[in-house]
């Protein structure tokens, strides 16, 4: 096994051996993307239903050599058309999880948080990172960097949850969330400081529920132990934080972005508080990283059918 991607060929393993998940894949109108919701079907990890027009999409596959003979697609004239479609079918039942293709993230999201035919919940749609960091021990999720720009503190709450959440479906034993800032410190001049503790507060009330949780934590603490023992912090997540909820979209975006370009880091998306996981992955994204954001989806699918419920 490679090494470098052992965290995610684990978990693409282990969703092998569970039925694949009905997946409806909107405007696969690239390689990338069609190719990359077809090598997921070959796995086993989807069954996909391909949504947009019949004739490009058909004439992508021929490009790649792609066989579609055994796949479902239902015919949409163009990309915001595809989008409807593609969460109707899930309001309708014949799809478990919602796959981005080459479409604007935009468009999707549109037709997902529509007020009377998108899949809202009473949860704030927010998305998580799973990154395989090497030399990092565990797996990592960041969120959110690609949802939500600027969060109030009731909004975090929910992104928050959500990650829990999403820790509890990838089946980690303890989730430990560090709440990031520039300080370990409250400062009423870092409003991040005061959400942070504010949080944590929540999270002693049970209004948050299912991690052990603390900050406002720096960075190098949250994640190094050493760091953390150098600054005295007495925590049970210092240093062994497993989930990292940033400040800000901006923040999150050049935390991950950091990790994949620098540390050579793979990252698997996915969009939680919907009534189904959203697979969003990036043209610029590795196969090992779009298998590991189905392999994600697979698994938060599998927990809500099993809670009965939707999951984040």
């Amino acid at each position: 096994m490679d090494t470098k991607h052992a965290k995610y060929q684990r978990l693409i393993d282990f969703c092998k051996t569970i039925p694949p998940t009905p997946t409806a894949v909107a405007h696969p109108c690239d390689l990338a993307s069609l190719g990359g919701a077809m090598e997921a079907a070959q796995l086993g990890l989807i069954e996909p239903i391909l949504v947009g027009p019949r004739e490009r999409i058909e004439a992508v596959a021929g490009a790649g050599g792609i066989d579609l003979s055994q796949v479902q697609i239902v015919d949409a004239p163009h990309s915001n058309a595809a989008a409807t479609a593609a969460v109707q079918l899930v309001r309708e039942g014949k799809a478990e999880a919602l796959m981005k293709g080459s479409l604007h993230t935009d468009e999707l999201m549109g037709a997902v948080v529509r007020r009377d035919t998108g899949l809202r919940t009473a949860r704030r749609v927010s998305h998580c990172f799973v990154m395989d960091v090497p030399g990092h021990a565990d797996a990592l999720i960041i969120t959110d960097a690609a949802v939500n720009i600027a969060p109030t503190l009731e909004e975090k709450a929910d992104i928050l949850q959500n990650a829990i959440d999403l820790a509890h479906a990838l089946q980690v034993p303890e989730v430990r969330v560090a709440i990031l800032s520039a300080m370990e410190t409250v400062n009423p001049k870092v409003p991040s400081t005061i959400d942070a503790a504010a949080l944590c507060k929540m999270v002693d009330r049970h209004q948050i529920t299912g991690a052990i949780v603390d900050g406002p934590l720096a960075l190098d603490n949250a994640i190094d132990i050493e760091a953390a023992r150098i600054k005295k912090i007495d925590s049970p997540v210092a240093g062994r934080a497993n989930v990292l909820l940033v400040p800000d979209l901006e923040a999150g975006n050049m935390l991950a972005k950091s990790l994949s370009f620098l540390a050579g880091a793979d990252a698997a998306g996915i969009v939680l508080g919907a009534r189904v996981p959203i697979i969003l992955t990036s043209r610029a994204d590795s196969v090992i990283s779009r298998l590991a954001s189905c392999a994600v989806a697979v698994l938060v699918a599998k927990a809500r059918r099993q809670a009965g419920k939707v999951l984040g």
